[in-house]
């Protein structure tokens, strides 16, 4: 149930694409080789003075990078289960000496046919490497309010321990459920708001710059609401048993191995997460709800200029399973990887598929097309052809690869190093095509 901090992140490729309209070259007047209009031999008379430039509408100073207080940027954002939104991010990017992005602030007013008229603010500060935090509020007319806060210390692991704070309100009226299993039919989608509180950290004992011993602790509860979609059946009307709320405390081990050059734009070496851990309904330390234990899997080769392969692969296993709720179950769809939570498979939507076990893998040629100076940083230009394929499962012994799901499809990512990657992924399926608009890497 990481919805909420996909939605917070979401926007900021808007920002990257947008500051593309900013960097328009300036082509010469006069062809090369032109030499003008040939001039008759004698003295050549002194040029009349210019005249003065009419002076220009106060309103243009807000499309000049150079005198706008801020970037005006247009927000069209697509989802499969939210849809269509529009709005304008008047954004301040600020950058160090080195023309790296340091700080966005990115507030935004938007409209979304299914919640109406709707308010953001956002604050990403990238202190260093190794230190970041970022902000999220946001409310909309009807349904729909949010508050995401994260904080990292320790990112790159050069010094005894790491760790990571996040604090996070949602209330998202998009979100979908099929019934559980790895069939589950189109024609049984339903809505239902999501209205969950988690705080969660993360604190890694790091042995040396490769080798990490991660502890998570994540206190969450979650209230299945009816739906209020139009055009969409509520839970409430299929699923009646699944609405109400529950808790869960859970304790999680994890042992990372990462060689990757760099986190958030790597282009060579590897990262494995191998974890167990319990979830309690009721008490601190327990399986009252369910254990889980997987691995997780991804890596970056070089293989031309430029050009890079890259691959996921994940498993994760509920042994023990006592009195989950269906959010809790592994699950599948929509544009990004979470450890331990849901994979991608970028033909569908967040949540199209729930059962208790899950596997999925990914690969992608993740290729640089071209890069140029915006605004005040240097933007890098991605292009990503991509697979995934995937499937949950109720039993142990069940082969994971057999009756894949699978998509193919095209990423396109605007690069501002060395913090911001930000993308826009098309993948088509057995039900169609689906985009995807968001931040960092889907893996």
């Amino acid at each position: 149930m990481f919805r909420a901090a996909a939605q917070v992140k979401r926007v900021l490729i808007i920002v990257v694409a947008g500051a593309l309209a900013w960097a328009a070259p300036c082509w010469p007047q006069t062809p090369p080789g032109d030499t003008g209009s040939e001039v008759p031999p004698g003295p050549v008379p002194a040029p009349p003075p210019p005249p003065p430039s009419p002076a220009k509408p106060a309103w243009t100073k807000w499309f000049n990078p150079e005198t706008a207080p801020f970037i005006p940027i247009p927000e069209i954002a697509q989802d499969p289960n939210s849809g269509l939104t529009i709005g304008l991010i008047p954004t301040w990017v600020t950058t160090d000496e080195n023309h790296n992005v340091s700080k966005i602030i990115a507030p935004d007013i938007i409209y979304n046919p299914n919640f109406g008229v709707g308010v953001h603010g956002r604050i990403y500060s990238y202190l260093s490497g190794d230190e970041q935090y970022s902000v999220v509020a946001g409310i909309k007319e009807r349904v729909e309010r949010e508050f995401d806060a994260e904080y990292q210390l320790g990112r790159l692991r050069e010094s005894r321990w790491s760790i990571n704070y996040s604090l996070v309100y949602d209330r998202d009226g998009t979100t979908r459920f099929y019934g559980i299993g790895n069939q589950t039919h189109a024609s049984d989608q339903t809505n239902y708001t999501d209205q969950q509180e988690f705080g969660q950290v993360d604190i890694g004992l790091n042995f040396n710059h490769t080798w990490q011993l991660l502890y998570t602790m994540r206190l969450q509860s979650v209230d299945v609401l009816p739906g209020t979609l139009n055009d969409v059946a509520s839970i409430s009307t299929r699923f009646p048993q699944l609405l109400g709320t529950n808790k869960e405390y859970l304790n999680r081990l994890s042992l990372v191995y990462d060689t990757r050059d760099d986190l958030t734009v790597p282009t060579h070496g590897m990262k494995w997460v191998v974890y167990v851990g319990a979830s309690a309904k009721d008490g601190l330390v327990n399986d009252s709800s369910y254990s889980e234990a997987g691995i997780d899997g991804r890596g970056v080769w070089p293989v031309a200029h430029d050009t890079v392969l890259a691959a996921h692969m994940s498993l994760r296993y509920l042994p023990t399973v006592n009195d989950i709720p269906f959010w809790a179950l592994s699950s599948l769809g929509g544009g990004e990887s979470v450890i331990g939570g849901e994979q991608p498979l970028r033909g569908f939507g967040s949540g199209r598929f729930y059962d208790r076990d899950s596997f999925s893998t990914t690969v992608e040629l993740r290729h640089k097309v071209f890069s140029f100076d915006a605004v005040t940083t240097l933007l890098d230009i991605e292009v990503a052809p991509f697979a995934d394929f995937g499937r949950v499962f109720s039993q142990t012994g069940t082969n994971p690869l057999d009756h894949v799901h699978e998509v193919v499809g095209v990423g396109f990512r605007g690069i501002a190093r060395p913090y911001v990657v930000g993308y826009v992924d098309v993948g088509y399926g057995t039900e169609g095509a689906a985009v995807f608009t968001g931040l960092n890497y889907p893996f």
